[in-house]
C-alpha cells in the first residue's frame, strides 16, 4: 500500500501554477507589468475564476478591474513553491532517462539540483555527466544520510525501483520522483511523485483518436 500524506490544496492546482508561471515570465520579457485572470485564461484556453482560484493559494489577490503585477505574482509563485531555496537530489539509474535530467539545466530556475547520481553498472560508475560524477549504488544510503538529502529521483527499470526506494528511505529521503514503470511501497511519511509516461502516450493517442473520429483532422495528401 502506498502512503500519501493528506494536502489541502488540489493537485490540478499545483500542476497549473508553474504553468502560469511560465507564461508570465514570458509576458515580463515582452514588456507587460499588469495581467489579469482573463488575459490569462485566454491565452491558455482556461476559465478566468479557476486561475484567480489557484493563484490565491499563493496568498496574493489582485486589484479588481486591473489585475495583478506580473513581478509581484512571479515572486508570490516562487515563494509558494520554495524556489528561491535550493533543494539537491539524489538520482537513481544512469541511463538514457537519468542522464537526460541530469543534463537539464532548467531544474535550477525551479529550486531543485541533482547534485550525484548512482548506478550498478562498472561501465557507467566513475563516469560525469552534466557535471555529475556517477557512484555505486552501495554508497547511496550513507551519502543521503550525510548530507541530508531529502529528494531522490528514481529513473531503473521497474524491476529495481522498489530497492532504489528502500535505500533511499533508509538514508532519510522523504519526497521520491519516481520515473519508473513501476508502483513504489513507502511508508507513512514519505511522498512518491509518479511520472509515468506510459500514461502519457495513451492520453495523447486517445485525444488524437477522437480527433480522428470527429472528423477535424486534416490529413496531408500531397505527394
Amino acid at each position: 500500500m502506498i502512503n500519501k500524506p493528506e494536502f489541502s490544496i488540489p493537485e490540478p492546482t499545483l500542476r497549473r501554477l508553474p504553468r502560469y508561471y511560465n507564461y508570465l515570465k514570458e509576458l515580463l520579457k515582452s514588456g507587460r507589468e499588469i495581467v489579469s485572470c482573463t488575459h490569462i485564461g485566454k491565452d491558455l484556453d482556461l476559465d478566468p475564476p479557476q486561475i484567480r482560484k489557484d493563484l490565491a493559494y499563493t496568498g496574493i489577490r489582485g486589484v479588481p478591474k486591473v489585475g495583478y503585477q506580473i513581478e509581484v505574482l512571479l515572486n508570490s509563485i516562487e515563494e509558494f513553491f520554495g524556489w528561491n531555496n535550493m533543494d539537491e537530489a539524489f538520482l537513481v539509474g544512469v541511463g538514457n532517462m537519468g542522464r537526460a535530467l541530469i543534463d537539464y539545466q532548467g531544474f535550477r530556475r525551479y529550486g531543485f539540483k541533482i547534485v550525484a547520481a548512482f548506478d550498478n553498472s562498472p561501465d557507467i560508475i566513475g563516469k560525469t555527466f552534466g557535471g555529475v560524477e556517477v557512484l555505486p549504488l552501495s554508497k547511496l544510503t550513507n551519502l543521503c544520510s550525510r548530507m541530508n538529502i531529502k529528494i531522490g529521483v528514481i529513473t531503473t527499470p521497474d524491476h529495481a525501483a522498489q530497492e532504489a526506494a528502500d535505500m533511499m528511505i533508509a538514508g532519510g529521503i522523504i519526497g521520491i520522483w519516481n520515473f519508473a514503470p513501476a508502483e513504489i511501497r513507502t511508508p507513512e511519511g514519505v511522498i512518491v511523485q509518479n511520472e509515468n509516461l506510459a500514461t502519457g502516450l495513451a492520453v495523447l493517442s486517445k485525444k488524437l483518436q477522437i480527433l480522428k473520429q470527429s472528423g477535424k483532422f486534416r490529413q496531408e495528401v500531397d505527394q
